[in-house]
């Protein structure tokens, strides 16, 4: 008589069990990753633009109002939202979509001391420097 191998139904089941639960703790710890990368993204692509803005600032002796005065060949919007520059408050990054970070705002205020960031972001998303 042969021997048979091979695995169980209840081996299975508990495998699958395993997979269960290990996921119910894997997909919200990568949720909440996917979110504070793409906000360290969109602060680091308005920061980005900081540099040119001081600079466009010092030659023309006002605030730039359009990306194309600063450099920005991209364009008023990125693949996570939109970049705006207003003269009272800077630079602001406004993200879209439907994700955790959807209609949050970023802003860097500039004053005498240097930028200041500001933002509508969840405190488990804010990147550092902009807390």
């Amino acid at each position: 008589m042969k021997k048979q191998q091979g695995f169980t139904l209840i081996e299975l089941m508990i495998v699958v069990a395993i997979i269960g639960v290990l996921s119910a703790f894997a997909i919200p710890a990568y949720k909440s990753y996917v979110a504070k990368s793409e906000a360290s993204t969109g602060v680091a692509t308005l920061r980005a633009l900081l540099t040119n803005y001081d600079m466009y600032l010092q030659e023309n002796g006002e605030a730039p109002t359009d990306l194309t005065q600063i450099g920005s060949s991209s364009g008023a919007s990125s693949s996570l939202g939109e970049i705006a520059l207003t003269e009272t408050s800077g630079a602001t990054f406004t993200f879209q979509g439907s994700g955790a970070l959807s209609g949050a705002v970023v802003t860097y205020t500039r004053s005498n001391a240097g930028w200041k960031c500001t933002s509508t972001i969840a405190d488990d998303y804010k990147p550092k420097g902009c807390k």
